[in-house]
């Protein structure tokens, strides 16, 4: 879950935090990215566990 820093409503909470400029937009992760990523940590971790239990 990712909250801005800044309120929508500017008359609620701190006076310091109304001060503060809006957080950068974050940039979005392509999700055929996200699942090779998945793949290869799943495979290396697999080897080396299967590996360390061989020798």
């Amino acid at each position: 879950m990712q909250r801005r820093l800044v309120l929508t409503n500017e008359g609620a909470g701190h006076p310091f935090r109304r001060t503060l400029p809006p957080p950068p937009a974050m940039p979005t992760a392509q999700a055929g990215d996200n699942d090779v990523r998945l793949f290869v940590l799943s495979f290396a971790a697999f080897f080396i566990s299967f590996s360390t239990m061989i020798f």
